[in-house]
């Protein structure tokens, strides 16, 4: 074997070698969340409506929807014209709707475009809320809102670039507060 032939074979067994590892990994399996099936919902309703009960049967949540979408492997649902009522211990219930809605698994609710909370209760000092964002807790019955919001109640009005509430303590927290506007009765 001369030179030149012992050369040729030594660079094609050191390509060899640079390139087996390549050739011997296996291929790269994306994770389900990442392809296409992840965007495919697995169940979908339409005039939905759903009651949940706690362990006293006492309702805690109920929601309609002209649509629903559930997204297992993303951990979604997705709810377009959600109309839903939260129920707290105060027996005072919620009423939100909005546009659009998300459910997440970790019982976060983001409400979208068009958001109204209304008081059922008509001796709330809080009657509605006005935005285009609202956050609401399941858990612990809490929303928030970092968005431009309007609440209304008996005899005032207050713009604020966001607030936060608790429902079972009846608790309201402003945050930049824009401007009140408060009318007295005339009690007549």
């Amino acid at each position: 074997m001369n030179r030149v032939t012992l050369c040729i074979s030594l660079l094609f067994l050191l390509a060899l070698g640079l390139s087996l590892p390549g050739w011997l990994d296996e291929d790269v399996v994306l994770p389900k969340s990442e392809t296409e099936e992840a965007w495919v919902p697995n169940y979908q309703a339409t005039t939905m409506l759903s009651t949940v009960y706690n362990k006293e049967g006492e309702i805690t949540h109920q929601v309609y929807a002209e649509k629903m979408e559930h997204f297992d492997l993303l951990g979604f649902t997705l709810f377009k014209r959600p109309q839903y009522t939260l129920f707290s211990q105060s027996g005072t219930p919620w009423k939100i709707s909005a546009n659009e809605g998300t459910l997440y698994d970790d019982q976060r609710l983001q409400f979208e475009t068009d958001v109204e909370i209304s008081g059922r209760d008509k001796d709330n000092l809080m009657q509605r809320v006005n935005s285009q964002f609202v956050e609401v807790n399941l858990s612990d019955k809490t929303m928030h809102s970092d968005q431009y919001v309007n609440i209304s109640g008996p005899n005032y009005v207050i713009n604020s670039n966001g607030f936060k509430a608790n429902l079972e303590t009846q608790q309201y927290e402003l945050f930049d507060h824009v401007k009140t506007v408060f009318q007295p009765s005339t009690g007549h």
